[in-house]
């Protein structure tokens, strides 16, 4: 039995999942940022330096996005990632509506 693998469609679809990934740590950073600018730690020049690499960050993100046509593909996996995350939350904040099974059906 040979296995036929399409090179073209398994690197777009690994440097999908890479972009997605590097978006989600984006937010993370996104979010410590802004924790950290409200909260007083950085001086204006860390905070110059951080909101530019931020910039950088996102501009690279997007011209990657557009070189290879992964525009629709990462907002649809970052569509399916959120809605796993979602269920996941839901089965630990409502276990009883989980617990018969029918709880995430048509959503």
């Amino acid at each position: 039995m040979t296995l036929r693998v399409d090179e073209t469609s398994l690197k777009n679809g690994l440097l999908t999942l890479v972009v997605t990934l590097v978006e989600i740590i984006q937010e993370a950073l996104e979010s410590q940022a802004v924790r950290r600018l409200e909260g007083g730690e950085l001086t204006e020049e860390e905070q110059e330096r951080l909101g530019q690499a931020l910039l950088d960050l996102d501009e690279a993100l997007e011209s990657i996005k557009a070189d290879h046509g992964l525009t629709t593909s990462v907002a649809d996996l970052r569509r399916g990632l959120d809605d796993v995350v979602n269920d996941v939350v839901d089965r630990l904040v409502n276990p009883a509506r989980w617990a018969d099974g029918t709880a995430g059906e048509g959503a």
